[in-house]
């Protein structure tokens, strides 16, 4: 019954009024009066008014002092700003595809105003005036927050992460490959110094390069040709001869390279790459085939509050450990406000970390680097003699191993590390 009920029903609409389908009205090629209003055409509630309105409070004073007079009209920074905010915002990061956008885009055009800047200027904005002042925007954009009350300064949650380069992983430069090569060398010409000694001691002056500090080309040509003055009349064999020319032809052109590299390097790294002098190889996570490899890479910390970027700076040390007081100290110079406490895995935990944010007055939530390993009791059984489990007897000022027997006291001594400290 209920099949022939809707048959019968099917039949009875063919019966009546017979439907068509109708269509929207398409207005393509019509005609407007007046033009349509972008700002109509965007959201009231839409993020790019929240970029619009948050950048217009910005002192952009330092940045348009980089513009100089004369020649033809400007783009105005504060409208490049914009964009350029808006789309990393939407992880837009082509200058083409920003000059697209900025053509075919609505939210884009109503924030340009309808300009339209080609590549060559985005790039040229970004890379050239923006790259200084782009930190104390950001500054003024915290701050913005902390006045609407949305996050502290003062109360930070600090954390790093490694950013690889974006440089080539195999041209790279190792401290310890310069020592070796340097050390090398001086021990070279050491040995050929030694020679000239035993064949032409009388013609020789005191001038012996093992008493050299630090040897350097200036130095390593002197010596050479003092070599090659003395043994100029003497029978030597071929290889030495072989040797000197080797050593005056490309010894001095090494040194001066090593020098550089030194140079390029600084104190607190211990590599660098070819391809971006600036970047650190360092060990980065695991990727999906349990690989940890080296590569080029910048250790970038970052302080939170209420899921808010307060602060951040960038390193080219690759360990947490060394970078917390140099952040820190930028977030004091960049707010003029010292941070009350400050939240940090066991990363950042060191006797020199302690001790400097205790002489600055600042709370540390800081965990020491052994924290989890004491906490785990497997850890600890395993090793029953660690130092931690050491007795003191403070009356006869004696400390106790595990097995009750006293301990020796056979010296002591004191070690920096590469900070100092």
């Amino acid at each position: 019954m209920l099949f022939e009920y809707r048959f019968c029903g099917i039949e009875g609409m063919a019966k009546g009024k017979t439907l068509k389908v109708v269509f929207k009205t398409d207005n393509q090629r019509q005609g407007m009066l007046l033009p349509p209003d972008l700002n109509d055409l965007v959201a009231a509630n839409h993020p790019v008014r929240i970029v619009n309105d948050v950048l217009d409070r910005v002192d952009i004073t330092s940045l348009v002092k980089l513009y100089k007079p004369g020649g033809t009209s400007s783009y105005h920074p504060r409208m490049l700003l914009k964009v350029m905010v808006y789309a990393y915002i939407n992880n837009t990061y082509s200058s083409r595809k920003i000059e697209e956008a900025v053509s075919e885009n609505i939210n884009y055009m109503w924030l340009s105003g309808m300009s339209k800047p080609d590549h060559n200027t985005i790039n040229r904005f970004r890379g050239q005036r923006l790259q200084e002042i782009l930190k104390p925007i950001f500054n003024q954009i915290v701050l913005l927050l902390c006045e609407e009350g949305l996050l502290s300064i003062k109360d930070l949650y600090t954390d790093g992460t490694k950013i690889e380069a974006n440089a080539n992983r195999y041209t790279f430069v190792w401290g310890k490959a310069i020592k070796t090569s340097r050390e090398r060398i001086k021990q070279q010409l050491n040995d050929l110094w030694q020679y000239a000694q035993s064949v032409a001691a009388s013609e020789l002056e005191d001038t012996d390069p093992s008493g050299f500090d630090k040897i350097d080309s200036e130095k390593l040509s002197q010596t050479i040709e003092a070599i090659n003055v003395a043994l100029k009349d003497k029978a030597v064999t071929k290889g030495v001869r072989q040797k000197l020319n080797y050593a005056k032809k490309n010894w001095p052109a090494a040194l001066d390279k090593y020098e550089k590299q030194e140079k390029l390097m600084g104190q607190g790294r211990n590599s660098y790459s070819q391809t971006d002098a600036d970047a650190t190889f360092m060990r980065m996570k695991e990727d999906h085939m349990r690989n940890g490899q080296l590569k080029p890479a910048y250790n970038v910390q970052i302080s939170t509050n209420n899921q808010y970027i307060a602060s951040y700076s960038i390193h080219q040390k690759a360990t947490d450990t060394n970078t917390l007081t140099s952040h820190i100290s930028q977030h004091i110079k960049d707010y003029k406000v010292k941070p009350s406490s400050i939240t940090a895995d066991a990363g950042y935990g060191s006797e020199q970390n302690y001790q400097w944010l205790e002489d600055k007055r600042i709370t540390a939530y800081v965990k020491h680097n052994q924290f989890d390993r004491r906490q785990n009791k497997r850890i600890q059984q395993k090793n029953p003699y660690t130092t931690d489990k050491l007795v003191y007897d403070e009356q006869k000022d004696k400390y106790l191993c595990p097995a009750s027997k006293t301990m020796k006291n056979i010296g002591s001594f004191k070690k920096n590390n590469r900070n100092g400290f």
